[in-house]
């Protein structure tokens, strides 16, 4: 057997992130080979993910990230099952990097599929499963490109925002948070009415004739009203006609013309956990 030294104990939590006597009794099944116990981790890992895939990740940490030129971001979740694990520095630490790492791809599942720090990003979820004993996954993923693109993260890591702006104006920094501030504490159903989905405009019209109906209002009325209402989900529901939070006197399309006659915002992309 193998001597196992401290010192290659503490080489392979550093590498791994797993727990002191975890990392022992890795090495000392690897009879000290450090790939194998690498290896062994993993495989533990794997075998925890198959006991907790049915499990509920609604917590974790979202995050945002910008590129060096403000013309693309990305917005991740990486979700856990406790809020005390998503609370952990090195969790918190883990998403970021994974965050920064997703800038470069395109979609989730080649996000997964690329390296990290010599695995997959997916193996490396699998062997967090296995270290924290929680089942760890990418939740989110979304991506925006704009002239533009400023982002928020809510206190602790609970929803993370993207706004996209039209052109780069004196301003633009504040503008941008401030509207993707807006995303995330208003949960905009699209960025205006044209990005709203039919089958939703079908639903709330639906809805509104129902409740017209059982206030008594005649069948030949229930249309024009129905379009009125609708008219409120529209404003109430899509984020360039909000009430701006910080101002409800003005939309956001109006705030955002404001500093500039120009300006308009060109997208966004909302990440929340729960």
């Amino acid at each position: 057997m193998a001597n196992i030294t401290a010192a290659e104990v503490n080489k392979l939590r550093k590498t791994t992130g797993a727990g002191m006597m975890d990392c022992k009794k890795a090495l000392v099944e690897a009879d000290g080979d450090f790939e194998k116990a690498i290896e062994f981790l993993r495989k533990q890992g794997q075998k925890v993910a198959a006991k907790r895939a049915d499990r509920d990740s609604s917590e974790g940490a979202a995050i945002a990230k910008v590129n060096s030129d403000d013309t693309k971001g990305v917005v991740i979740s990486l979700n856990c099952e406790t809020d005390f694990v998503a609370k952990n520095e090195d969790f918190v630490k883990l998403a970021n990097e994974l965050a920064d790492l997703a800038m470069g791809f395109e979609s989730k599942d080649a996000f997964l599929a690329a390296d990290f720090k010599g695995m997959t990003v997916q193996d490396k979820l699998t062997e967090q499963t296995g270290v924290i004993g929680e089942k760890i996954e990418i939740g989110g993923f979304e991506r925006l490109n704009a002239p533009f693109v400023g982002s928020y993260i809510h206190a602790g890591n609970k929803i993370a925002t993207l706004v996209g702006l039209s052109a780069v104006v004196n301003g633009s920094e504040t503008v941008a948070k401030d509207v993707a501030m807006q995303a995330a504490a208003m949960n905009p159903v699209a960025l205006n009415e044209e990005g709203v989905d039919q089958s939703v405009i079908d639903k709330e019209i639906e809805i509104a004739k129902d409740q017209l109906r059982q206030e008594g209002k005649p069948e030949e009325m229930l249309d024009n009203i129905a379009k009125g209402k609708l008219k409120r989900f529209f404003k109430d529901n899509t984020l360039v006609n909000q009430d701006f939070i910080k101002d409800s006197k003005q939309s956001v399309a109006q705030y955002v013309k404001s500093v500039d006659s120009d300006l308009k915002v060109t997208g966004f992309k909302r990440v929340a956990l729960g």
